[in-house]
């Protein structure tokens, strides 16, 4: 198991006992100063900066315990955001239907980087329609999947005319 997911076992319950959802970590160790970042969530509401501020103290607290990085390290947290990116298949149903930019640690079908639309998750296999065709690829082959948001059609949405996509995951 790698450092993001001790780190994710260690925070989950106390982000959970904040009523947010952990939605994953990214572990950069680094020889002066690491970097730990958290993706926080709430399914219902958008995050704010106060729910950030909650987790970035209550985390602070149990590493101060825990000592789970060695050496100096800073903590980030953060909303996934609009342009989110996924830590696990589980995570992608939701966003069915929605264009998805992946990078692959290794060419599938001779392609590293793929946009599609979400079509299905089957486990760990993603299909993506690219160019009106299905592209599928297990979870563990990228590198990094993320939404691609529709900056226009968000801002077309009524009450978002101040340029505020403010979509759930955001933060101000």
């Amino acid at each position: 198991m790698d450092k993001a997911q001790d780190i994710a076992r260690l925070v989950e319950s106390t982000i959970s006992a904040l009523g947010l959802e952990l939605w994953g970590v990214e572990y950069a160790p680094r020889a002066n100063n690491s970097l730990v970042r958290l993706y926080i969530d709430h399914a219902g509401r958008e995050v704010t900066v106060d729910d950030c501020e909650s987790v970035s103290r209550e985390v602070s607290a149990l590493f101060d315990v825990e000592d789970p990085i060695n050496g100096h390290y800073t903590l980030e947290v953060s909303s996934p955001g609009l342009d989110r990116p996924f830590f696990k298949a589980a995570q992608l149903p939701r966003y069915a239907g929605e264009t998805l930019e992946a990078s692959l640690h290794a060419p599938v079908n001779g392609r590293r980087r793929i946009q599609g639309r979400l079509e299905s998750v089957d486990g760990e296999r993603v299909t993506l329609a690219v160019d009106g065709q299905p592209f599928s690829f297990d979870f563990a082959q990228a590198a990094k999947i993320r939404v691609k948001p529709d900056y226009a059609k968000l801002l077309a949405q009524p009450g978002r005319a101040n340029g505020k996509a403010g979509a759930p995951g955001d933060t101000e």
